[in-house]
């Protein structure tokens, strides 16, 4: 990226505030990457813990299989999931506050004594599900973001402070060649002036 600018001191004057901001920005960004690549690690950990509870419960139901055959599904369902917002490093991510279950009323005379159990279980394994993949959506967010901001502090390290560096480095020395080369020819003016009035 090349940066514009112009040969005076005006221009200097404004790559110097640019650099400043960038300068001080820079810690700030770093500082961000760092507590996002933490957040996003440690959101991915609690998605594999709770994916891996998840597969635990399954399995504990495995040899009651054919029994979830005669269990009647449209007894539960989920009526609603209560998220919140947490704003994690400037990242505004969701947070599962409650999952609410409407069951449908069924006579225990007449069911199955399992199916109480059977609802139980559903619960839980629902609501496991639902927040890993709260989880999931929140490490997404967080990485995006951690993305977005190492992009921005590879930009302003390596590319836009190193480019104002050497765009105010150019702009100095043109300034002081002019200034040497103005010094210069003044001394031969005041040097012809001198010669002129002692002839």
């Amino acid at each position: 990226m090349s940066i514009k600018f112009q040969y005076n001191k005006t221009s200097l004057q404004g790559l110097e505030k640019q650099l400043k901001v960038r300068q001080r920005a820079l810690p700030t960004l770093k500082n961000k990457e760092s507590a996002l690549r933490s957040e996003v690690k440690r959101a991915k950990d609690h998605a594999q813990t709770l994916e891996k509870q998840f597969e635990q419960e399954l399995q504990r139901y495995d040899q009651m299989v054919r029994l979830w055959g005669e269990f009647d599904t449209s007894l539960l369902r989920i009526a609603d999931v209560d998220l919140s917002v947490k704003k994690i490093a400037g990242v505004l991510t969701p947070v599962l506050e409650e999952v609410k279950f409407e069951v449908e009323p069924y006579n225990p005379f007449t069911q199955p004594v399992w199916f109480a159990d059977g609802i139980a279980v559903l619960r839980k394994l629902s609501r496991l599900g639902i927040e890993r993949e709260v989880f999931l959506r929140k490490m997404e967010l967080l990485d995006h973001a951690r993305k977005k901001t190492t992009q921005k502090v590879n930009l302003y390290e390596k590319v836009q402070i190193p480019g104002f560096e050497d765009a105010m480095r150019k702009i100095k020395r043109f300034l002081e060649d002019e200034d040497n080369l103005s010094k210069s020819a003044q001394k031969i003016v005041k040097t012809r002036q001198q010669q002129e009035v002692e002839s």
